[in-house]
């Protein structure tokens, strides 16, 4: 049995628990009475009852187990509820975000404690942000994990050409319809175009901007799932690049070898600092003025990650629609350290 089960007598129930199920993505199993649900009683995964079909397993005398839900429209059953040691008692449609969650962990499992969010800005623009996102992305794959690239800057001109990915199917921005709450990965893995291993959530170059909270229910899907999840912000803030920073673990300010970024960088710093935000530079060189890392690491009031040299051939690549990657090279090797400071 891997389907939860549902006794339900009131049909207005019935009705919201199947909406609520279908949000979720999970296919549940209606009983037509007490004795059929008795055969799956110790085997289903979740058990979803009812005031009337609760203190009809009483006196059918049900034993305890985990997992048995109560649902109700304004009335709870407290004791019946207690004494067939339910674990929560649901008002719908009020709770109806906390049947989806329990929905949903069945489908995907128990949340993960592996899942890390990390997100890239420029110090300036064409500081090389984006494309350090993606090296990021492409290297948790490769290391053996899933990861998932979410643009967050709907004035970048999409993550998905910088990965070379623009004309596969899959939904952008636009296309992925959630407006919160909780959202299952699977979904998200369904929906999305890949590279690999690697989900891809770009910014349509028409369409409107990400919302916040649809950003905020793509990454905590990732987190739960385990993923890596990388995302592209805008120097400037938006409220759904707060939604972002608010689910972030690592924030990687990437900022050139020059006078005035690395002023720039320092005004935009203090701005997240104050947030309370981790983060870490990544200067990327070379420098015209002989600047040095350090220099700018300790200007900008931020600890340095690394400096990077330019990727060969990088600009033709990126221009011919291909993302390069030399395991050896800059972009690989900056991308593993930040991977190695978002999971010590």
């Amino acid at each position: 049995m891997t389907h939860p089960i549902a006794l339900l007598t009131d049909d207005t129930l019935l009705d919201e628990v199947l909406r609520v199920a279908a949000a979720a993505d999970c296919q549940l199993t209606c009983a037509p009475d007490v004795t059929s649900l008795r055969a799956q009683w110790h085997t289903a995964p979740l058990v979803l009852l009812d005031p009337p079909s609760v203190s009809a397993c009483l006196d059918a005398g049900f034993p305890r187990r985990a997992g048995v839900l109560v649902i109700h429209g304004g009335d709870p059953p407290w004791a019946p509820a207690v004494a067939l040691g339910a674990d929560a008692v649901l008002e719908l449609p009020t709770e109806g975000r906390s049947l989806v969650s329990a929905l949903s962990d069945l489908g995907e499992g128990p949340p993960s404690d592996r899942g890390r969010v990390v997100s890239f800005v420029g110090g300036r623009g064409g500081a090389g942000a984006s494309i350090l996102a993606v090296a990021c992305g492409r290297e948790a794959v490769v290391a053996g994990g899933e990861a998932m690239l979410v643009d967050c800057d709907p004035l970048g001109g999409g993550l998905d050409l910088a990965l070379g990915t623009e004309s596969e199917e899959g939904a952008r921005w636009p296309g992925v319809h959630c407006t919160g709450g909780r959202v299952p990965m699977s979904a998200l893995r369904a929906a999305l175009p890949t590279s690999g291993s690697l989900s891809v959530l770009a910014c349509d170059r028409a369409g409107p901007d990400p919302e916040p909270a649809a950003v905020a229910a793509v990454l905590d899907a990732g987190r739960r799932a385990g993923n890596t999840v990388v995302c592209d912000l805008p120097r400037h803030p938006t409220a759904a690049a707060s939604a972002a920073l608010d689910r972030t673990d690592l924030t990687i300010l990437v900022v050139p070898a020059e006078v005035r970024a690395t002023a720039a960088a320092t005004r935009l710093a203090t701005h997240l600092l104050t947030q309370g935000r981790t983060i870490r530079l990544v200067v990327r060189g070379p420098s015209p003025g002989n600047l040095q890392a350090t220099e700018m690491a300790d200007v900008i009031g931020i600890p340095l990650l690394t400096q990077m040299r330019p990727e060969p051939g990088l600009p033709e690549a990126l221009e011919r629609g291909r993302f390069p990657r030399n395991p050896k090279g800059p972009l690989a090797t900056a991308a593993r350290l930040v991977l190695k400071e978002l999971r010590p």
